[in-house]
């Protein structure tokens, strides 16, 4: 590789004016049908994004060619290749070789669903899940992104993370009232952030499902920034708010460990 070239893939400097608009403006569809489960129609896209319905068309005409959205009933949703390409790409990072086996402990010790989730925008993406021996359980799914301010782990990215700052997610989008417990308001949310910060530990107290109770802590790599959470989902009948303290101590050990093996002295 050239000096020029490898230079150019190392700086982000100067970036715009390499980039090709409806290249970019596909990611940007992708990203939004990655927040929309239940997919959205052309018009509803080209609106979201503000682009002319006929460039929204022709886009998703050629996603959905090569597999990257499917169409059900006029409405758009992220293709199946997405799935194989999500999973090439974790495969091949260290720290989900790294997690599998520190949360089959955390799953033994503590009898409930573990998940490992790693920043993603403005989104805390779960990224390996062991689940919960119990029949009836909560569920943490591969590939799902959450909220940074109402799941633990998006928590976790808020008040750890630099480059995840509330002030940037409030300003670029507001906050969604999942449940009645959902925390919107800046001035509660810097005060939960704070909490977090205090105890090293974040909680998602059926503030993103009624019902269920999650709890996350952050995993630091070798240069001491946080890469990633590792956390635990529950229903609030086998997890109550008395158990808080104890479950904690389960997740720091296992958030400790996975550091550990990143590289964190």
């Amino acid at each position: 590789m050239s000096k020029s070239i490898h230079g150019f893939l190392k700086e982000n400097d100067g970036l715009e004016r390499y980039v090709i608009p409806n290249l970019r403006n596909a990611s940007r569809v992708l990203k939004l049908l990655g927040e929309t489960p239940k997919g959205l129609k052309a018009s509803e896209i080209a609106r979201g994004l503000d682009l002319p319905v006929s460039t929204t068309l022709r886009i998703m005409a050629t996603l959905q060619l090569e597999g990257f959205v499917r169409k059900t009933d006029w409405r758009y949703e992220l293709g199946p290749i997405l799935i194989h390409l999500g999973n090439a790409a974790l495969s091949g990072t260290e720290i989900r070789a790294l997690a599998g086996p520190v949360l089959q402990e955390l799953t033994a010790s503590t009898a409930e669903t573990s998940h490992l989730a790693i920043p993603c925008g403005n989104r805390s993406l779960i990224a390996v899940v062991q689940d919960s021996p119990h029949p009836l359980r909560a569920a943490s799914m591969p590939g799902f992104l959450a909220d940074l301010h109402c799941s633990s782990t998006g928590k976790v990215f808020l008040a750890f993370r630099e480059r995840t700052p509330l002030a940037d997610l409030v300003r670029s989008e507001k906050p969604a009232r999942r449940t009645p417990k959902t925390l919107v308001g800046v001035a509660e949310l810097k005060r939960e952030l704070e909490a977090v910060r205090t105890k090293g530990y974040a909680v998602d107290n059926e503030e993103y499902f009624k019902g269920v109770r999650c709890l996350a802590a952050p995993v630091y790599g070798s240069d001491g920034e946080v890469v990633a959470a590792v956390g635990i989902t529950a229903a609030t009948l086998r997890f109550p708010l008395e158990d808080v303290d104890d479950m904690a101590k389960h997740v720091l050990a296992a958030a400790t460990r996975l550091s550990s093996g990143l590289g964190r002295q």
